[in-house]
């Protein structure tokens, strides 16, 4: 039996329950069982990623971290050591929002603030590469997916095929070689599980706080089935 990876970058007091949580919404988009999916959580600077004897793939879910921070403290730099780790080992690799702005920064790309979105859903349409991609090759031309966040791509280098795009051209899907992927949205994400992370984050940024009834009033109202379609055909991929 395959077994894959999910890797949290969650720290502070927080950390633990937000990985516990974003561990969980995995585990529901992947259809896997805790024993197909393990977890580990890098939650300080001396936190290692581990053996990856047996890990067929990984998943890196999100991060309060920011990519554009004009330093990084011990913790980010570590993180994004581990990160290098993960990208370097071969195997196939699923990044969800930070891991983006990561993948874009780490091949020399831009990350920036101009396409920054509130929490709530996104529009992504997939480009012409991304329809012959492997894990978008069932997902509709367009569809709707959770999202949250500060930063985003500006500028993306040639090392990484855009596989789908989102209002104003931003960068919303990216493969770098062959099976390394990294989506700007959650795709791990459903209604439910976007209010509990709005939970934990009500004060960093993402939403106002006076919006905060009517975005998570407005979030069953939208199917996400595609996006969460990404993590369990990735974890298809993976284990065949």
């Amino acid at each position: 039996m395959s077994t894959l990876l999910f890797l949290s970058l969650r720290n502070g007091e927080l950390g633990p329950d937000v990985a516990r949580a974003e561990y969980h919404d995995a585990l529901a988009s992947t259809g896997l069982e805790e024993v197909e999916l393990v977890h580990r959580v890098i939650d300080s600077p001396a936190a290692e990623l581990g053996p990856l004897d047996g890990i067929a793939g990984v998943i890196v879910g999100g991060s309060s971290l920011n990519v554009s921070n004009e330093t990084y403290d011990d913790y980010q730099r570590h993180v994004g050591e581990v990160l290098t780790q993960v990208l370097e080992s071969g195997l196939p690799v699923f990044f969800v929002c930070f891991g983006l702005s990561w993948l874009v920064d780490h091949v020399g790309g831009v990350i920036g603030h101009s396409h920054a979105e509130d929490s709530g859903p996104t529009h992504v349409e997939v480009t012409k590469a991304g329809c012959k991609d492997v894990l978008l090759a069932a997902a509709p031309q367009t569809f709707t997916a959770l999202t949250g966040h500060t930063e985003a791509p500006e500028e993306v280098p040639e090392a990484l095929t855009v596989l789908a795009t989102g209002p104003d051209g931003m960068t919303q899907m990216v493969r770098y070689g062959d099976h390394v992927w990294a989506t700007q949205f959650h795709a791990e994400m459903n209604a439910d599980a976007m209010r509990t992370r709005m939970d934990f984050y009500h004060d960093y940024g993402y939403f106002a706080p006076e919006d905060y009834a009517r975005i998570v009033a407005d979030l069953p109202h939208h199917d996400v089935s595609a996006a969460n379609g990404l993590m369990r055909t990735f974890a298809q991929y993976v284990r065949s």
